[in-house]
């Protein structure tokens, strides 16, 4: 079975109805959602074939200081032990 790739970053409370918009708006590009609500970190899943595509935009909602702290991680779902809560 092949995982998406899969990264995880805060975005900019104020910002965040403007950056789900935006997202969604790029169709299959990726799966998004809220992680952890307090801090805003989201979660996103990404095929292999989006995931150039993905950091470009990631890179603008960076430079326009929406997005920190993206990191690309394991995928957390390969983890027999881990839930989607």
């Amino acid at each position: 079975m092949n995982y998406c790739q899969y990264y995880q970053a805060d975005v900019k409370r104020s910002e965040c109805w403007f950056f789900v918009g935006i997202m969604r708006s790029y169709e299959n590009m990726s799966f998004d959602r809220t992680l952890k609500i307090e801090t805003s970190t989201f979660e996103f899943f990404v095929p292999d074939a989006m995931e150039e595509r993905f950091l470009k935009v990631m890179e603008y909602f960076q430079s326009n200081d929406i997005v920190q702290n993206l990191k690309k991680l394991p995928n957390r779902l390969t983890d027999p032990n881990e839930t989607i809560a």
